[in-house]
């Protein structure tokens, strides 16, 4: 049986499509998997545990679905769903990790985290993300009204996208991971493999360091198409999933 890896969904009401397809995927391959790691931003905004948004709401039972079936599942918070929480998990059956996890992938020490942390030449971001990860913050959001959550959360994404599109248009290199940040994570960790979301930009890296080969595996957004990485006993395959 293959673990999966899949981040950056953003689910939510306006895109039902990508909900259904990811209801299928669980169905499908989920379900006969021996683990599930969702590695951020599985939500395009978690408001909250008490989010009574219905497209969210078909998530939740097909988590709770899949997790009854057996199927161990994780998840790292994104950017977008810092708020998930204790009843999200007890919902769901599914376990949160903290943002830098190592596990056992048949015999490899894997080192799993979101991305955001990794781009490191985005200041303003950085700094946006140490306050909105700040527990006390999130106490703070987490007290607010149903209401005041729905109207928070409609500027940040407004913000964010604005910040994205100039970025993108002024110094696209600066939404990637900065390359020094990347090595110094690996030593950090003393691992030889690294696996994360956020970028949106695919890709199986190959790196050549100190007479070391390190390995960092970028998982692609479900936009277009779905993106996950299987992993069994005879290697790793990062595929994209085509929308039916």
């Amino acid at each position: 049986m293959s673990q999966l890896f899949i981040s950056d969904l953003h689910l939510d009401g306006a895109h039902p499509e990508i909900t259904d397809q990811f209801l299928q995927f669980l169905n499908g391959e989920g379900k006969h998997a021996q683990a599930l790691y969702i590695l951020g931003d599985l939500f395009e905004a978690w408001i909250g545990d008490d989010d009574p948004d219905a497209d969210k709401q078909r998530a939740v039972r097909a988590l709770r679905a899949i997790t009854d079936s057996g199927v161990k599942t994780y998840l790292i918070h994104g950017n977008r769903d810092f708020l998930l929480g204790r009843r999200f998990c007890a919902e769901t059956g599914v376990q949160l990790l903290k943002d830098g996890t190592i596990i056992d992938v048949y015999g490899r020490r894997v080192l799993l985290m979101h991305g955001d942390s990794l781009c490191t030449d985005d200041p303003a971001y950085q700094r946006l993300r140490r306050i909105v990860r700040n527990p006390l913050v999130q106490f703070v959001m987490r007290s607010l009204s149903l209401k005041q959550r729905q109207k928070l959360a409609a500027k940040m994404r407004a913000g964010s996208k604005a910040h994205i599109q100039s970025m993108d248009r002024l110094a696209p290199q600066i939404m990637d991971v900065n390359a020094d940040e990347v090595l110094a994570t690996f030593a950090r960790y003393g691992v030889d493999c690294l696996v994360h979301g956020h970028t949106h930009r695919p890709h199986i890296h190959s790196i050549s360091t100190d007479g070391k080969q390190l390995t960092r595996i970028v998982l692609g957004d479900w936009y277009e198409q779905g993106s996950v990485l299987r992993w069994d006993e005879k290697g790793y395959e990062l595929a994209g999933l085509q929308r039916k």
